[in-house]
């Protein structure tokens, strides 16, 4: 160890490090936002306890692909000291996806659909997708629909258009609200999308179907 390096790490207490890769660049503006939601989310289950979440469904979509390389974490092995080095083939993400569009509460999933390939959500699409959802929860959490539905989803243009927003007055549904660039704050992208993917590591599928059966059956 040089002199340098120690005064620059030992005395100093100082690392070189890389960046960490972020979706976006915050603003101030955005951060007030996140705050006062978690804030406001924080305040609400206070009050009410767990209460507050028996009454929240929440949605998003994800593309899913046929094949999906395993992450770091996945492709790690107990090697001993003297062993050789694990070497692992580049691989790339498949280019073939479809697109998931799942509806979840802490019971378990209430809709799973698929979009046909080479489409994706729009407008439209979301306004019949969040009919079915509420037929979804009818058949399936009756009593959710008497005691009242929470809806959190994100900010997504489909998911903020007047059609969608007049359905969900015309349902009754309260929504809450999602701050701008939080997928942190997302119950489907933080924990039930990265579970996925995490499943679909490292496994190849010949076609849609193939991957379906699998997501399904994942989800059951």
């Amino acid at each position: 160890m040089t002199t340098l390096y120690e005064v620059v790490t030992v005395k100093l207490g100082y690392r070189k490090l890389c960046a960490c890769w972020v979706p976006k660049m915050l603003t101030e503006e955005h951060k007030k936002k996140r705050m006062g939601f978690a804030f406001h989310f924080l305040t609400r289950y206070a009050e009410a306890g767990d209460e507050f979440f028996y009454h929240i469904v929440t949605g998003d979509e994800t593309w899913v692909y046929l094949y999906t390389p395993e992450s770091k974490e996945q492709s790690r092995q107990w090697h001993h000291s003297n062993s050789p080095k694990a070497k692992k083939c580049k691989t790339s993400i498949s280019a073939k996806k479809i697109m998931a569009s799942v509806f979840w509460d802490r019971q378990g999933i209430l809709l799973l659909e698929f979009m046909p390939p080479g489409t994706t959500i729009n407008a439209a699409e979301y306004y019949q997708t969040l009919k079915r959802v509420r037929r979804a929860i009818q058949n399936k959490r009756r009593e959710m629909l008497t005691n009242g539905v929470r809806l959190l989803h994100d900010n997504a243009r489909p998911h903020t258009t007047l059609i969608t927003k007049a359905l969900l007055e015309q349902f009754k549904w309260e929504v809450l609200d999602h701050p701008p660039y939080s997928p942190d704050l997302a119950p489907s992208d933080f924990h039930l999308f990265r579970y996925l993917e995490s499943h679909l590591g490292g496994k190849s599928f010949h076609d849609d179907d193939e991957i379906k059966d699998e997501i399904e059956m994942w989800f059951r």
